[in-house]
């Protein structure tokens, strides 16, 4: 439920695909723009910082605002928050004011405003875009906890847990800095101080839970919502949806590869078969970055997270090459025949972008807001007897091909990882899970090939709210607005601009993606 090309990247969801997509179409104009509007960039305001981003056709105007780290709580201080304001390029007022948040929890958004000016170009004609990077990150100041983020993903469960710990004790009482409803409050503190009336809230991967967030805390100030990527703020603790979703997709692939390169039924065959033997026989993995080299220890866990995280980024940026998704099916079926290397080489290549990135705004927000199996309040003894009561209480096949233990072990934001996360110095009530929200416009889309956040999940997220809408887009992952064509961002742009989504057809378009074929 979670971009960065460094270690962050592995639990987010738009920008850094589309930075990469960037990358690959340096020649082409912005959206809707000119030559001109190309060649030349606005100016920035005279006062901006240094660190204030260039948009190609666009005036930036950035600044910082000093808001309390702990609302109630004036001894521990305050926290610088930075945002960014890409204007809009028409003469006259802005028709509206467009907040993004990129995912995460924790991930930037000011650095990504070249990329959001070339995506969103058409919208940015008569629309402004507000980037807030959240407290903790980016050029917003950082509280850091002393965990990596390569430490932390490679790390076996019991040491992910250890990390979590070692992270609140280290924050002590600023682990409860980390909210999503403070980031929500730091967002609507930006608007008041623009004088923005109300806000049309762009939410992706974990911005589908923050902005619901905002919603329920700021109702009034909320014009129209969209979410991509989406999941509930009651989402299952169990992780259920998600493994579900890793053998739709594995079926998927199959059986819309042409000619077919393998059996759906057989890949899901496969699956069962890997992932019961990691459970019962772990292998280990050198995993190298930039960073150094890591020991990996692959369990069924880290088998789950690979399939159901790591896989679905990427998914329908580049339909004609190989992708983690369309290298699996293959590499199962080796390795269930006595071959690892093949699955091996996904692991290594997967792992490669660790990085050193602190994780306290990732692991506090997680830790403070997400919804458990057991009561955030009880001792830890009581704790862990919820948590493995709710596990045997798993109906079999609730899992799909995965034992509920061992898919819980593999998500760095759920399962047992916070559940040493202390009683003291955190959010004092959790977040609600079903608290009112505004009844405004909301378009939902979800990538029929993502597991991370599936189209189950998204159906929930969109019946939060009165008025809205569900798309789930076909060959595509997390998050759908990966796919090249524009044909995403053109929904969302539309829907943004008049509260509908307009012409989907093109929809039918987005092609499937490559599948390395199955040996027989």
């Amino acid at each position: 439920m979670r971009l960065g090309n460094d270690g962050r990247a592995r639990r987010a969801g738009l920008a850094v695909a589309v930075t990469a997509l960037l990358a690959t179409t340096a020649a082409m104009l912005p959206v809707g723009g000119t030559a001109a509007s190309a060649a030349l960039a606005a100016p920035r305001a005279a006062a901006a910082p240094a660190w204030c981003p260039t948009v190609p056709g666009h005036r930036v105007d950035c600044d910082t605002l000093d808001r309390p780290l702990v609302a109630g709580q004036s001894a521990l201080g305050k926290v610088k928050v930075s945002y960014a304001v890409v204007r809009h390029s028409a003469p006259g007022a802005a028709k509206g004011t467009v907040a993004i948040n990129t995912g995460g929890p924790g991930e930037v958004a000011i650095e990504r405003a070249p990329v959001f000016g070339h995506v969103l170009g058409d919208l940015l004609k008569d629309h402004d875009l507000l980037l807030v990077d959240p407290r903790g990150t980016g050029r917003s100041e950082r509280i850091p906890c002393g965990v990596t983020d390569a430490e932390y993903r490679f790390g076996t469960r019991a040491q992910q847990r250890d990390a979590v710990k070692r992270c609140a004790a280290n924050l002590g009482p600023k682990a409860a800095a980390y909210t999503s409803a403070a980031t929500a409050d730091d967002i609507d503190a930006v608007r008041a101080r623009l004088g923005v009336p109300q806000l049309s809230l762009y939410g992706l991967s974990y911005g589908t839970y923050l902005m619901p967030v905002y919603a329920s805390r700021h109702p009034e100030r909320v014009r129209s919502i969209v979410q991509s990527g989406a999941y509930p703020l009651a989402f299952d603790p169990l992780a259920r949806p998600q493994a579900q979703a890793v053998s739709t997709t594995l079926r998927r692939v199959c059986d819309r590869s042409v000619p077919a390169a393998c059996d759906g039924k057989q890949a899901v065959r496969d699956l069962a078969t890997v992932a019961a033997r990691l459970r019962d026989r772990p292998m280990t993995v050198p995993v190298t970055t930039e960073h150094g080299t890591y020991s990996v220890r692959f369990t069924e866990g880290k088998l789950a997270n690979l399939l159901y995280e790591a896989a679905s980024r990427e998914v329908g940026a580049a339909p004609g090459e190989p992708s983690l998704l369309g290298r699996l099916p293959g590499a199962l079926n080796r390795f269930a025949h006595g071959d690892v290397s093949a699955l091996r080489t996904l692991i290594q290549e997967d792992g490669a972008s660790g990085g050193l990135e602190d994780q306290a705004p990732y692991i506090g927000v997680v830790c403070n807001d997400y919804r458990k199996p057991w009561s955030a309040k009880a001792p830890l003894s009581v704790r862990w007897r919820q948590y493995r009561a709710a596990l045997a209480g798993a109906d079999r096949g609730e899992h799909g091909a995965f034992s509920a233990e061992g898919f819980n072990e593999g998500p760095t934001d759920g399962g047992d990882v916070c559940i040493d996360w202390p009683r003291e110095n955190t959010a004092p009530e959790p977040q609600p899970t079903h608290p009112k929200l505004p009844d405004v416009p909301v378009l939902v889309l979800s990538g029929d090939l993502d597991a991370n956040t599936p189209d189950a999940n998204g159906v929930l997220a969109a019946r939060q709210f009165r008025d809205s809408g569900f798309i789930s887009v076909p060959n595509t992952g997390h998050v759908p607005e990966w796919e090249p064509t524009g044909c995403v961002t053109g929904i969302s742009t539309r829907f943004l601009r008049t509260g509908g989504p307009g012409d989907t057809s093109c929809l039918r378009g987005l092609a499937p993606i490559t599948v390395e074929p199955v040996l027989k």
